[in-house]
């Protein structure tokens, strides 16, 4: 199955986002190593936005919870259990 924003192809979830949000999901959750000035420079870059686009915030929450609406099996968590290993008194040169 193929996903289409508008008339690009979105390949990976980062692709879908990205061209769903219109921004490079990175500016809005940072980078992996990145220093203080180029966070500072990221923040901006996304207030620049933010201040031209007011109502992306609650855009996005609508998304999201329209998403969360047709996907509800998205948060069908079921916990783990593993089994309990007891540790063994050890005897020998190791212990």
């Amino acid at each position: 199955m193929r996903t289409y924003i508008g008339r690009h192809l979105a390949v990976t979830t980062d692709e879908f986002a990205e061209l769903a949000l219109g921004t490079p999901v990175e500016l809005w959750l940072g980078v992996e190593g990145e220093n203080e000035q180029e966070r500072a420079a990221r923040l901006d870059a996304a207030r620049d936005i933010l201040a031209d686009d007011p109502d992306l915030p609650d855009d996005l929450i609508r998304m999201a919870a329209q998403v969360i609406e047709e996907n509800p099996d998205l948060f069908d968590v079921v916990p783990l259990t593993l089994p309990i290993r007891r540790r063994t008194a050890r005897k020998g040169v190791a212990a």
